[in-house]
């Protein structure tokens, strides 16, 4: 299924179709402020800066699914990464990625040729290509900067 069908939720709750990033290479991120990988958010957004003017996106929804990590508001973890990262990409409202509670739409990133394979972390990646296919998932201790060149490449670069 592409992350076209989808509609999430913007920090204020409005919903929102991903459709709107249609032709776009995404990259969709489950992320939290108070966790050891916190700092990717520096190369998260070099990345953004560097590409996004080629039509590249990424996508971040907080998660505090693991150990409470992403605590406080969406305004509080909005303006920690704006002010302390100067994140400029969207940022959406809390999700759940595992479990009975988990956003569909993170399901279906997770879900590969039937199988489901559960997020086990904060900063898992899924880059998703302009067709709105899942093209790759990194792990968390995969650093943004690691798979530059596949992001170059959906790009057709």
């Amino acid at each position: 299924m592409s992350v076209y069908e989808f509609k999430v939720l913007s920090q204020k709750g409005e919903e929102i179709s991903l459709e709107q990033y249609k032709g776009k290479v995404l990259l969709i991120v489950n992320t939290a402020t108070g966790c050891g990988f916190t700092p990717q958010y520096k190369g998260l957004e070099e990345l953004y800066e560097k590409y996004r003017g080629e039509g590249f996106e990424i996508l971040d929804f907080p998660c505090n699914q693991f150990f409470r990590q992403a605590p406080g508001s969406d305004e509080e973890i909005n303006n920690f990464c704006s002010l302390r990262y100067n994140t400029q990409f969207p940022r959406f409202k809390k999700v759940e990625v595992n479990g009975k509670n988990a956003s569909p739409l993170f399901v279906n990133l997770c879900t590969v040729n039937g199988k489901y394979k559960k997020v086990k972390w904060n900063f898992t990646k899924f880059l998703v290509g302009k067709d709105g296919e899942l093209i790759a998932r990194f792990e968390p201790t995969v650093k943004p900067e690691d798979f530059e060149s596949e992001i170059k490449k959906a790009l057709g670069k």
